[in-house]
């Protein structure tokens, strides 16, 4: 009985002192190992824990985004609905109100068969490239009148202006060695003063067209002229007592012009309805501030 009394001893010693003894009971080998597997387990939920959060955290950065995002793109996306007016045609547009002239230039060529290059769009005036909708005001239901040469209709005018160069050059290295204001052709109307209701000019100064006619000019015969700018026609009304001519733009060759000594503020201007210099119709004391526009109206800047 002693000796088995000092074997118990012995085997409960060893159970508290260490679990790697090789002498040691089944009963305490099963605790040790019951014991170290909880361990692990509890090792392997602490690890497993934080790793939903830290990959959470990047979902709802990703989520966050897009929706930004859709509301720069709503926000910046504002549109118009207006009316446009080319060739006595009527259409319904809708473009970014955000957008640039340019872009609506490009935007129409595929509408009325223009190029972007040669249209010229008209709000209150002549709208720059560079100008979007909103700054030009243009509101729903606002009209927006364009300008433009079809390629076609283009070529078939130039084609007969090519046969007619040497003519054209042989002509204007006479008539233009001396300035326009002191050819006899034009001293007749210039010696005669300033019309008495002859609009202001401007020296130095580029305004966009009024919505008027532009009254108080004199043609080469000393008569009164009117000049009306029919954008939804893409004419010009030269006007007077007499007759009122109705020329489409795109049927006028060149315009030339030329400040008048001394009265610099306006100009002598003249259209070239023809292949050569003789077919010019004269116009004297226009404003000087009217003159580009006049030019890019007509012509365009292609």
């Amino acid at each position: 009985m002693k000796e088995a009394a000092s074997a118990l001893a012995v085997i409960s010693n060893d159970d508290q002192s260490s679990c790697k003894s090789t002498d040691i009971s089944n009963t305490s080998v099963y605790s040790c190992k019951v014991a170290t597997t909880e361990s692990e387990t509890k090792t392997e939920e602490v690890q497993q824990e934080p790793s939903p959060e830290t990959t959470l955290q990047p979902c709802d950065e990703k989520d966050e985004k897009p929706d930004t995002t859709d509301n720069q793109n709503i926000a910046g996306g504002e549109t118009v609905s207006f009316k446009l007016i080319y060739s006595k045609q009527k259409y319904d547009i809708e473009f970014p109100v955000d957008n640039t002239i340019k872009q609506l230039k490009e935007h129409l060529s595929s509408i009325i068969n223009v190029l972007p290059a040669m249209q010229k769009v008209m709000i209150k005036g002549l709208a720059k490239d560079e100008k979007t909708l909103k700054e030009l005001g243009v509101t729903p239901g606002s009209k927006v009148m364009v300008v433009g040469s079809k390629l076609d209709d283009v070529v078939s005018v130039n084609n007969p202006k090519t046969e007619s160069t040497t003519a054209e050059k042989s002509s204007t290295t006479t008539s233009t060695k001396e300035p326009l204001c002191k050819q006899k052709l034009h001293r007749k109307i210039l010696d005669k003063g300033l019309p008495e209701d002859v609009m202001p000019g401007i020296k130095n100064s580029k305004d966009v067209l009024p919505s008027y006619p532009l009254s108080g000019m004199l043609n080469k015969h000393g008569g009164k002229v009117r000049l009306t700018f029919k954008l939804e026609l893409d004419q010009v009304w030269i006007g007077t007592k007499e007759r009122t001519e109705k020329i489409n733009m795109n049927h006028i060759r060149q315009i030339v012009s030329e400040a008048i000594e001394g009265f610099e503020q306006y100009h002598i201007m003249g259209f070239q309805l023809g292949p050569t210099e003789a077919s010019r119709y004269w116009i004297y004391w226009v404003p000087a501030q009217y003159v580009d526009a006049i030019k890019d109206t007509v012509l365009g800047k292609w």
